[in-house]
């Protein structure tokens, strides 16, 4: 009698012939369906592409245990490879997975194993769109850290693969499940009519650091510094440029604007209904860089060069304004007509929060808000991933809506590096009235390295 497993390859045999005759239906006989109709997550396969800090997160845990992305999805089915251009991290990794992982530098090796299902991207972001869309291409669904791009150009190619391929894609802003429910309950409180209609939003996402001059040094043996810059531009190793340290360098992140930016202006979106659309105006009104910046570029290469202090204002069709800062209370300030309140990791407070007690939100209202799918309790985000994966439908982090609310930070970005206001065109997703804004929605890819579709 054969095995579940024998039964699968079998499947998976016979579909790719009927796959071939019917191209135009891209991966209709994945191997994800079939699981889905047995409704099991044990057997997924997955493959972890980019297995740093964020990946393991171990903190005070054993060494047999790990949390972060690859501790969530671990949780539902087996990691049989992992990928990373520092070899140090990818065999760590193979030890936390119980050391029976395929290992690759190249990740396109997972892309290539059929038997793959799922993979988890938590690299560094100069590299997320070429390896999300080379992914849907191969008929993977994906797991990827935020923020999901490095240009708002990216943005939109990953939305049309999606669409394309109609891959399962979750973007790792867990604010959005997790956290005490507080951000779910913050959109339905704005849903059920309790601060009237939004007029502004306030997103305190705190300041980046100054760092520099780092000295020139040579790579780790056991670092391919040269994949790891990716569609970068080639430059010496320093080592504060490399690991967690790229957040602060404009030539892998956008800093403090794309990191928490993506959590909490992701939210204000999500919160103010503005999920399919954008601001028509972007104003720097202040702003601090480390380093001298020359018609937007940093003019030294050895310090981080990210904005350390700012304040935008972004300005909707409907009206809603949406400010943007370094400093207060770190969390997402929504005002309305009749009330206004405060949401954050840690509380969700004022009156509208106080007056719950007397007067609860209605029944079901968490779950109307959740798009009507089922909030975990653990480990919320990639359970609503998996769940997604089996009904195929979007997560509740969907491409679509993280390009929108993303596309808000790269403007905002924009426009400090330039020091004037961007006029943005959210139908047509375009910059209008300044045709040197207008190319930075876009950078130039290193040869070798460009993103396809």
């Amino acid at each position: 009698m054969p095995t579940r497993r024998t039964t699968r390859r079998r499947f998976l045999r016979t579909t790719t012939g009927m796959a071939a005759s019917a191209a135009s239906i891209p991966y209709l006989f994945s191997a994800q369906r079939a699981r889905a109709a047995a409704n099991s997550d044990s057997d997924f396969r997955i493959g972890c592409i980019g297995v740093g800090d964020r990946w393991s997160s171990i903190g005070g845990r054993s060494e047999n245990q790990f949390g972060g992305v690859g501790g969530n999805v671990a949780q539902f089915g087996e990691i049989v490879a992992v990928s990373d251009v520092d070899r140090s991290r990818m065999e760590s990794a193979n030890h936390l997975v119980g050391g029976k992982a395929a290992m690759h530098e190249d990740y396109r090796r997972i892309l290539d194993d059929k038997t793959i299902d799922v993979v988890t991207i938590v690299t560094p972001d100069q590299w997320h769109t070429k390896i999300a869309i080379e992914a849907m291409l191969a008929g993977k669904d994906i797991y990827c850290e935020k923020p999901l791009t490095l240009t708002i150009e990216e943005g939109q190619k990953i939305c049309r693969v999606a669409k394309q391929t109609g891959r399962v894609f979750q973007v790792g802003t867990q604010q959005r499940s997790e956290m005490g429910k507080r951000f779910v309950t913050a959109v339905a409180l704005v849903q059920a009519g309790r601060i009237g209609e939004v007029k502004k939003l306030q997103c305190a996402i705190g300041g980046a650091p100054s760092g520099g001059p780092f000295p020139v040094a040579s790579p780790p043996d056991h670092l391919n510094w040269e994949r790891w810059l990716g569609q970068a531009p080639l430059v010496q190793y320093r080592e504060r440029r490399c690991h967690y340290e790229f957040r602060w360098w404009y030539e892998y992140s956008g800093g403090k604007l794309t990191d928490w930016g993506a959590h909490h202006v992701d939210v204000a979106h999500w919160v103010a209904g503005l999920e399919d659309t954008g601001p028509q105006s972007v104003r720097p009104v202040m702003v601090k860089h480390p380093v001298p910046l020359e018609n937007g570029m940093p003019t030294r290469d050895d310090s981080y060069n990210t904005a350390t202090e700012f304040f935008i204002e972004c300005t909707f069709p409907n009206g809603v304004e949406l400010v943007i800062r370094h400093d207060t209370d770190n969390g997402v300030l929504v005002e309305g007509t009749t009330g206004r309140f405060f949401v954050n990791r840690g509380k969700i407070a004022g009156d509208p929060v106080d007056q719950l007690q007397d007067d609860p939100l209605p029944e079901g209202a968490l779950r109307r808000a959740y798009r009507g799918m089922k909030l975990h309790d653990d480990n919320a985000h990639m359970a609503n991933f998996f769940d997604c994966v089996r009904q195929r439908r979007d997560p509740i982090s969907d491409v679509h809506t993280h390009h929108r609310a993303l596309t808000t930070c790269h403007l905002a970005n924009i426009a400090i590096r330039l020091g004037r206001p961007i006029q943005w065109d959210p139908a047509a997703e375009k910059i209008v009235g300044d045709g040197e804004a207008a190319t930075w929605v876009r950078r130039d890819q290193r040869k070798g390295y460009e993103i396809p579709a």
